[in-house]
C-alpha cells in the first residue's frame, strides 16, 4: 500500500481559519502553506479527491462538495473538519474565533464525536466507542444486513 505524502511544513504551525473567505480560497491557501501539489493531495486522500476535482474546488467552480470529500481533505491537511463544513455552508459560521489546525494527525479527537454528550469523552471512552463501532460494522459485514 502506498504511503500518504506528509505535509512538507510543520503541522504544529497553526493555520488561521479566518482568512480567505471562500472554501476554494481557503483550500488553496492551506495547500500552498503545506507546499503540496494537487497530486500530493490526491495521494494523501487515497484518491478520494482527484487533483482535477480539487483544482475545481480551489478555483470556486465547485462550491459545495460532499461532506465525505471535506472529511478526506480535513484529514489530509490536518485541519478541523468543522471548519471546512462551515466554509462549505453545511454548518453555521461560528461566532467564536475560528479553530486552528489540529496539532497532528494522531491528535486525540475525544470530546468531538457525540453531539449529545453532556461532557467531553475521555480518551478511554472514545477508544471504547470506536472499538464497539468496529465490532458492529464487522458483524454487519458478515451477515450482509444493516442493523
Amino acid at each position: 500500500m502506498a504511503k500518504k505524502p506528509e505535509p512538507k511544513t510543520n503541522p504544529e504551525k497553526p493555520v488561521e481559519a479566518t482568512s480567505p473567505q471562500t472554501l476554494g480560497d481557503y483550500l488553496a491557501s492551506i495547500r500552498a502553506i503545506r507546499k503540496l501539489k494537487l497530486r500530493d493531495v490526491e495521494e494523501a486522500t487515497n484518491k478520494e479527491v482527484s487533483n482535477g476535482y480539487l483544482s475545481q474546488l480551489e478555483t470556486n467552480k465547485i462550491t459545495k462538495p460532499s461532506p465525505h470529500v471535506l472529511h478526506a481533505l480535513a484529514k489530509a491537511y490536518v485541519i478541523p473538519y468543522e471548519t471546512l463544513m462551515q466554509k462549505a455552508g453545511y454548518l453555521p459560521a461560528s461566532t467564536s474565533p475560528a479553530p486552528q489546525v489540529l496539532r497532528s494527525a494522531s491528535t486525540p479527537q475525544h470530546g468531538r464525536v457525540p453531539t449529545f454528550a453532556n461532557e467531553p469523552l475521555t480518551q478511554e471512552e472514545e477508544e471504547s466507542l470506536l472499538e464497539y463501532l468496529a465490532f458492529l460494522r464487522s458483524r454487519r459485514g458478515k451477515s450482509g444486513k444493516s442493523q
